[in-house]
């Protein structure tokens, strides 16, 4: 026997421990009956013999209670044997749907992840053991599809500045005439994109430390912190010509302070530098159903509203500006914060342009 064959083992052993304990209540039955009778007597009979009046002595009685107890106790140990073997088939009979999902799943890879079990048959607990395990495995395919194209996006990005900064190191070197001057400016172009690079590495940890966080933390003031990152920003709010509505009402949330102030914090940067000049950016906070609610909106260009979903996505810009200074993840951090904090992220777009994110946490 094969370890797999444990719990078939196990169910064999319950069926005929079973099946012993039923015959041995019904043997002592049996011996219960033996000793109530009782014991040889005499007894008429109305059989003819050789005159009236005489008895025939009828005995047999004991031999009855042997009977009662040899011949049960005899089938209670050939029911042993026989039970096992019942045992070891019906066990095999009602684990061979989890045998087989086994050896479908053993042959499930990253290269055929998109198969599935798909047993068939009337609905019962195998039935939906199989179907729990197809909806794992397609979530664990979309998983899998998310961080191939996050993979290829980040190299994408990444390749981009490399690619730079090896023409502005290679320039020089290759000019003859290249001056004091002509180096000072490459290398000061090598250090914004340096600046460059090093936020989009930090952005990536945010990510990747937004993902992997759990709920909990402390009691935080989602109000305080919008106000805190509202009054960071007056100046380019100013400077970007920005109107400013804000309705901030208490908002008390349970999470992590660094990861909520960065979610605020990506949502006003968007606001703004997605803006146009002269725009609008509304921010409110309140609680609301049970849950604090923020909203922020902002004026800007048209957002088709099929791209909308597709702007939580890592790498995903409406418009790609070289050199901005944003990488299109701001909003997938956004989402990924709101994730780990039990919180919902939902954005549409604005008629006449612009967007409207709304971020709901459980109070």
């Amino acid at each position: 026997m094969t370890p797999s064959n444990r719990l078939r083992r196990r169910l064999m052993l319950l069926y005929c421990i079973s099946a012993v304990l039923s015959g041995a209540v019904l043997l002592a039955l049996a011996g219960g009956v033996a000793v109530s009778l009782p014991g040889d007597a005499p007894a008429r009979s109305p059989l003819p013999g050789p005159g009236p009046g005489d008895l025939i002595q009828l005995g047999g009685i004991d031999h009855l209670r042997e009977q009662l107890l040899l011949v049960p106790g005899i089938a209670l140990l050939l029911m042993v044997p026989i039970s096992l073997a019942f045992g070891w088939f019906i066990a095999g009979r009602m684990l061979r749907p989890i045998r087989t999902m086994t050896e479908s799943l053993q042959q499930i890879s990253g290269r055929n992840v998109h198969e599935r079990l798909a047993v068939a048959g009337p609905r019962d607990e195998f039935k939906d053991l199989a179907d729990t395990i197809d909806g794992l495995l397609g979530r664990l395919e979309l998983a899998l599809d998310g961080h191939k194209r996050f993979v290829a996006n980040a190299a994408h990005e990444l390749r981009t500045p490399l690619t730079v900064e090896h023409a502005l190191l290679e320039e020089p070197l290759i000019d003859p005439g290249a001056t004091v001057e002509s180096y000072r400016a490459n290398f000061e172009q090598l250090l914004a994109v340096n600046r460059h690079r090093g936020a989009l590495l930090e952005s990536l940890l945010t990510l990747a430390a937004s993902e992997s966080a759990r709920e909990g933390g402390e009691p935080v003031d989602l109000d305080e912190i919008v106000a805190a990152a509202l009054r960071e920003r007056e100046a380019r709010l100013h400077e970007r010509g920005l109107r400013l509505a804000a309705t901030i009402r208490p908002a008390r949330i349970v999470g992590e302070p660094r990861l909520v102030a960065r979610l605020v914090a990506n949502l006003l940067d968007n606001a703004v530098h997605y803006n146009e000049p002269g725009g609008t950016v509304e921010v409110s906070t309140r609680t609301e159903g049970g849950r604090a609610r923020l909203v922020l909106s902002n004026t800007g260009p048209e957002v088709p509203p099929e791209r909308v979903d597709r702007l939580f996505e890592p790498f995903q810009r409406l418009r790609r500006v070289a050199d901005d200074g944003h990488h299109g993840l701001g909003l997938s951090i956004v989402r990924a914060i709101a994730i780990a904090h039990g919180a919902t992220a939902s954005a549409r777009a604005r008629r006449g342009g612009g967007l409207t994110v709304v971020v709901d946490f459980p109070a």
